[in-house]
């Protein structure tokens, strides 16, 4: 079971935590990375190019989180709202994490340190 790369992700529809191991230490996690999607801009001029501009900018933030995820065998996403299950969506749909095993549950935003807390009891 030591070779599993376990991740966890806090995020809501904007802003993303990447927690994973330490590669010094089993068992030990670290924040791996914050990840900021972009503001849809307002002045698209219709409903339909807002929403392709939105589905683009999530794709765009869900890429950008998966390229810390290398080699994925296990993934806890958790966070506010329902962006943790498009992202599980975004995943099982991607080639690579097929075989990546994911759980989510819905957390508020905590500090860093609580978030290792937190993904430390999770993943282990």
């Amino acid at each position: 079971m030591s070779n599993q790369k376990k991740f966890g992700v806090w995020m809501d529809s904007q802003h993303a935590t990447i927690v994973g191991s330490d590669s010094s230490e089993a068992g030990t996690f670290t924040v791996l990375a914050h990840v900021t999607g972009e503001e849809p801009s307002s002045n698209s001029g219709s409903e339909k190019n807002e929403h392709n501009q939105k589905q683009m900018l999530q794709a765009k933030f869900f890429k950008e989180i998966a390229t810390h995820l290398v080699n994925a065998t296990y993934l806890h996403a958790t966070g506010t709202g329902q962006v943790q299950e498009q992202f599980m969506h975004y995943l099982a749909d991607t080639p690579q994490f097929k075989n990546t095993k994911t759980e989510e549950s819905t957390a508020n935003k905590m500090s860093d340190e609580r978030l290792l807390e937190f993904f430390a009891d999770k993943l282990n």
